[in-house]
């Protein structure tokens, strides 16, 4: 979808960094709302995973998902799925294609993944 008036505008990708693209319109929503209630905190998220989305510096608030939640398709391709812990309940999930060195935010939520339960 193009952006129109009003929109927010996207940084653009760093020519040695990683694009992040939305892999669900739920995830763009997500986005969203974890713009509004945690600024700086997805703003520190973007750059990590723009940056560095494989190369965790902090493994308790960036990691891998294991067992049936370590893999997604995205895209027609099976990508390892990771998380970023914006906030105390508010998550990340995107699959890094190393390949194309695009991030795919595959959810965003302020709150805490059911599926993790």
């Amino acid at each position: 979808m193009a952006a129109k008036r009003g929109d927010r505008v996207a940084p653009p990708a760093r020519p040695d960094g990683w694009e992040a693209r939305f892999a669900t319109s739920e995830a763009a929503k997500g986005w969203e709302v974890l713009c509004r209630v945690a600024q700086a905190n997805t703003w520190e998220a973007w750059v990590v995973l723009t940056e560095r989305p494989v190369r965790p510096e902090n493994p308790s608030r960036q990691h891998r998902l294991r067992g049936r939640l370590g893999e997604r398709q995205v895209g027609g391709r099976v990508l390892a799925q990771w998380q970023y812990e914006v906030t105390s309940g508010g998550r990340i999930w995107y699959c890094p294609d190393e390949q194309r060195r695009v991030v795919w935010v595959v959810a965003a939520s302020p709150s805490h993944p059911k599926a993790t339960e």
